[in-house]
């Protein structure tokens, strides 16, 4: 278990809810200078550099918690959910194994590619138990037979969007304000992140709030259809990860989650989970060939998509930056 930010900000909670080091921060941020068309200046903090073994980026930052409080509660199995080519689930399976923790996959189909189709490999290859469940129904209707099955176990929503999981991202934003103190990037006037579960989206609200960033948006570019995911939703969860904090010790200051610095937008969603949309792709190819930046269809793709999009009629000059949170793990 480690101290983090988090846990100097308020000593109470090193003991109530430690943290698992899976990765090492402050992840490096930069500025894309070359994006074609973009006129403001937009910069990336790459969350895809956090993580040890190959693998970084927000499921990571949220595994840290979560398996530390699985520990915790002595528990020996986590179930959780995800589509038929999720990162997620891997990455739950191969850092749960290293802690002595089983995983039980439900599987939630999405669009076969080759991508997906390695990935189920990989997914079998894990020691994950995987279930077939397929649509969204099926996989609620699972849930009590899974707990019934494997005893001691936990159920992590998909994504690890929960007040736990969410803690994740609140380190990560105070992380982003030692930096930006340090003169590593200015301050930006929001942050651009892919939305597929809500935490990461949850946690930075909320850790803007505590790092002293309240002024910052953050543009949430949902990617998921099979989940319900708005305002109201993300900002209940912010809330209930402060709430959790606060049980667990943590003196917090006087919160005000204003909605009004969190958009949340389905632009850019296209057809839906997993199906990938031509703007998508274009933005991977510009990331790739402009920036030398790896990116995703599913989820980073489509973030990139808008990022191009909402700077593309900032006037020349325009001194507040965008931030472009790059959450794809797999290297």
């Amino acid at each position: 278990m480690t101290e983090t930010l988090l846990h100097q900000r308020f000593p109470a909670l090193k003991a109530s809810l430690p943290r698992l080091r899976l990765g090492s921060g402050p992840t490096p941020v930069r500025e894309l200078t070359h994006l074609p068309t973009a006129a403001g200046p937009v910069w990336l903090k790459d969350e895809g550099a956090y993580g040890d073994g190959g693998w970084g980026g927000n499921k990571v930052r949220k595994l840290e918690w979560l398996l530390a409080d699985a520990v915790r509660r002595d528990r020996r199995t986590v179930i959780t959910v995800g589509g038929l080519g999720t990162n997620w689930g891997l990455a739950t399976a191969r850092y749960g194994r290293e802690h002595g923790l089983d995983t039980v996959l439900a599987l939630v189909d999405q669009p076969v590619d080759d991508h997906v189709r390695a990935q189920l490999d990989r997914l079998r290859d894990s020691g994950a138990r995987l279930y077939f469940t397929r649509t969204k129904i099926r996989t609620v209707a699972a849930a009590p037979l899974l707990l019934a099955r494997y005893r001691r176990a936990c159920v992590i929503p998909p994504g690890g969007s929960n007040a736990v999981g969410a803690l994740g991202y609140v380190e990560m934003a105070l992380e982003l304000a030692e930096q930006i103190r340090a003169g590593a990037l200015p301050r930006p006037g929001s942050i651009v992140v892919p939305v597929g579960s809500g935490g990461t989206a949850a946690g930075l609200c909320l850790g803007l709030e505590l790092a002293g960033l309240a002024d910052v948006t953050v543009t949430a570019v949902v990617v998921n259809d099979t989940l319900h995911l708005d305002q109201h939703t993300i900002h209940r969860l912010a809330r209930r990860t402060a709430t959790l904090l606060t049980a667990r010790g943590a003196d917090l200051p006087a919160l005000q989650l204003s909605p009004q610095r969190l958009t949340v937008t389905r632009a850019w969603l296209g057809t839906g989970y997993g199906h990938p949309t031509p703007a998508a792709l274009t933005a991977l190819a510009v990331a790739r060939e402009h920036e030398n930046l790896a990116l995703e269809p599913v989820y980073t793709g489509k973030a990139m998509a808008a990022v191009l999009d909402l700077t593309a009629d900032d006037k020349p000059g325009t001194e507040t930056p965008v931030l472009f949170l790059n959450t794809n793990g797999p290297r």
